[in-house]
């Protein structure tokens, strides 16, 4: 239970402590803010990296694996994107990034990484 919950904080962190406005904004492509910024604002894929590896690092740091910080990075890139492409919800958004946080715990007890 230890493990789910600090997995849990460090995802509420990323998402809702770490993440300041502008990110959650310009990290999705079809954001308002690409098209009023200047040439020089960064775009959106610099935005939604910077915000995923923010999650990967929890999760290594927290876990102590770096297969899973990887893993977790390319993972909460790919859920991210979707959302930002309204694919799907918030609530599925955030559903998938628990459930992933629910697997490395399961993978970590069941001594597969």
């Amino acid at each position: 239970m230890t493990l789910i919950f600090q997995f849990l904080v460090g995802h509420a962190l990323g998402d809702y402590v770490f993440q300041r406005d502008i990110m959650a904004r310009a990290k999705c492509r079809h954001a308002e803010i690409h098209k009023t910024a200047g040439k020089n604002f960064p775009g959106w894929y610099y935005w939604l990296l910077a915000h995923a590896l923010v999650h990967g690092g929890t999760v290594f740091l927290i876990s102590g694996n770096l297969v899973l910080g990887v893993v977790e990075t390319f993972l909460h890139t790919m859920i991210d994107f979707c959302k930002c492409e309204h694919w799907f919800s918030i609530h599925v958004d955030q559903s998938l990034h628990i459930l992933c946080k629910l697997v490395y715990v399961w993978l970590i007890y069941q001594g597969w990484v």
